[in-house]
């Protein structure tokens, strides 16, 4: 007869030396808990809490539930939907050549006729904007972090980089501006925001832009980044375009895709690495998000990354390709840095000639576009965690919707710019606020420190690149989509009880996705805003307010006179003439009878 053991369960029940290690393991667990917390709100309580504001800091403006473990977290998650950067950016700036020479004329197939020297030259180019991309996002990030106080990360913004490489530079350098001269547009670029800036005209071009838009545009970047999530290039490819319809579901590998329209030829629904990305990026995420476990976002983007990166699986980032073996050849080198040879420094200051109507034409581009996609994207990431201010309603008395200004946002605008320069000195195209901040926000992310860990994370990977530049898309694409989700809510503030607010908002939301532009979707609703309510108000003008557009009282507040304290520069020379100054309203508030007035000339 077999005498059962001491650790094996008797009669249906645990032995007490099986329980007495349960208990043991479970006070050390709660132990080094502990400890930890101790340790969190040490931090909390030191200099350096009080430097980001978190809780516990003691400090006046102290961010309730800002932690410095949640924040190294967030900022965790947000460089693991960044990561992707580091491999796109240069993959598309290098497309253009850079400063490598492409002999003319081209041979057929638009190759040079320099072909071979030409991939030479490109392939170190390569090199050098990986090592360019890590350097300006981490310094970038690090900066906006430290000064603005502010959970959002810069990088070379995607988009702005497609811009730059196939419309202005062009590929092989066949645009209309060579590439030294559009990184020259990019640098005087930087300086001409610090100007805007400091006067406070960038201020003001966002204040004036309605308050429904500006939430609007936050819906329409939920939705890009859904359909960011979701396609080939940076997602897990659910969808893909079509030659009938705009876009069309796809889930194909990439082998039976077609080369010229893109769309799936068969097996749709198919890849192994979409249904990995959907149920361990997607499922897993959203189930372990459902029970509140914290870095759920980080853990699914680490195990989709790690199963991927495996050789001769249906899912592999390596594929038994050219581009497979240059990816894992890459890889295998773990630790790598490569400095920067070609793309240093390379700005064409010679305007004469033709060179100084491609100069203008890029800058000038390279303004609008900039200036709207990067002030919607930081305002949409404020209000996203809580940190836009509110605005009051001159007519209510009460607070209304943000009035698009942030904290310390002179200084935001302000780093962004110098980090716009200095990007063009490293030979990236111009840096933006990520919408993948919204990442880390959705992980806790609440103050600059997310952004701090997300830099020093991409400074890291200047000697770890092979590491990160090997995330595959479709470990984050879910990820996006889950942040589009959660960036969706704000649809409920949207004004729709007044169609002249419903209709430019409806507009800002989807021409935003499928422009694949924040700055073209907000231009979009910008235009049917000030076209649909200009019409009204000539109708109400001419009939002196006898004919007036049902539900007229329901719309929304709007006045040209941003509300809030101007920057210095623009209140030593304004004298309130268009930015009344609240520090001396406040002087004047104790003045009998002044205080009401002044309330509504502030707002007025």
């Amino acid at each position: 007869m077999q005498l059962p053991d001491s650790d094996s369960e008797i009669g249906g029940r645990p032995s007490s030396r099986h329980v007495g290690r349960q208990n043991v393991l479970g006070k050390a667990l709660g132990l080094v808990m502990e400890k930890l917390k101790g340790i969190e709100a040490s931090i909390n309580a030191s200099t350096f809490g009080r430097v980001f504001r978190l809780d516990g800091s003691e400090h006046p403006d102290e961010i309730k539930d800002a932690s410095f473990f949640t924040e190294v977290r967030a900022g965790l998650t947000t460089f693991a939907t960044m990561a992707y950067i580091i491999a796109v950016n240069a993959d598309i700036l290098s497309e253009t050549g850079g400063p490598c020479e492409c002999a003319t004329p081209l041979a057929p197939g638009g190759l040079c006729a320099n072909e071979v020297a030409w991939q030479a030259c490109a392939n170190v180019v390569k090199q050098d904007l990986i090592t360019a991309t890590e350097a300006l996002a981490g310094l970038a990030s690090i900066l906006f972090g430290f000064f603005t106080n502010l959970p959002v990360a810069l990088a070379p913004g995607m988009g702005l980089n497609a811009y730059f490489a196939y419309q202005v530079v062009g590929i092989r350098g066949t645009g209309s501006v060579p590439y030294s001269l559009a990184l020259t547009a990019v640098f005087v670029e930087g300086f001409v925001f610090i100007v805007l800036a400091l006067t406070g005209m960038r201020h003001w071009l966002v204040k004036i832009i309605p308050g429904t838009i500006k939430t609007a545009s936050g819906v329409g970047i939920g939705l890009f980044l859904t359909m960011v999530g979701m396609s080939y290039s940076e997602g897990i490819g659910i969808i893909t375009g079509n030659p009938s319809t705009p876009l069309t579901i796809a889930g194909c590998d990439a082998a039976y895709l077609d080369a010229t329209t893109g769309a799936c030829t068969g097996y749709l629904m198919t890849s192994s690495k979409m249904w990995l990305g959907i149920m361990c990026g997607g499922l897993l995420t959203s189930f372990l998000m459902a029970f509140r476990v914290k870095a759920a976002i980080v853990i699914g983007v680490a195990l989709v990354s790690v199963l991927s990166w495996p050789r001769n699986t249906p899912f592999t980032y390596f594929p038994d390709t050219i581009e497979g073996d240059n990816r894992f050849n890459f890889f295998k080198k773990v630790v790598s840095f490569h400095p920067i040879i070609h793309t240093l420094n390379a700005q064409q200051w010679d305007l004469s000639g033709g060179s100084g109507a491609s100069f203008a034409l890029a800058l000038f581009t390279f303004l609008y576009v900039d200036i709207i996609d990067c002030t919607a994207t930081l305002y949409s990431m404020a209000r996203f965690c809580g940190r836009a201010q509110q605005q009051r309603d001159r007519t209510k008395r009460v607070n209304s919707s943000s009035d698009g200004d942030f904290p310390r946002s002179t200084v935001a605008y302000c780093i962004d710019a110098v980090c716009i320069s200095v990007g063009s000195l490293l030979g990236c195209s111009p840096v933006t606020a990520f919408i993948e901040s919204g990442a880390g926000i959705a992980e806790g992310g609440r103050t600059g420190l997310t952004a701090v860990v997300t830099g020093l994370c991409f400074l890291v990977s200047l000697f770890f690149a092979p590491i990160f530049a090997s995330i595959p898309p479709w470990a984050t694409g879910c990820t996006l989509i889950l942040v589009g989700c959660l960036m969706i809510r704000q649809v409920t503030a949207v004004n729709w009880s007044y169609i002249g607010d419903a209709i430019p908002s409806f507009v800002t939301i989807a021409f935003i996705p499928f422009s694949y532009s924040v700055a073209y979707g907000l231009i979009a609703g910008l235009f049917v805003y000030t076209a649909l309510n200009s019409m009204i108000w000539i109708v109400m003008w001419l009939s002196r307010g006898t004919h007036e557009p049902r539900d007229y009282h329901r719309r929304e507040y709007w006045t040209w006179k941003p509300a809030g304290e101007k920057p210095w520069i623009f209140r030593m020379f304004s004298k309130g003439r268009i930015w009344e100054d609240e520090r001396r309203i406040g002087r004047r508030s104790q003045e009998p009878n002044a205080k009401e007035t002044d309330q509504l000339k502030l707002y007025d």
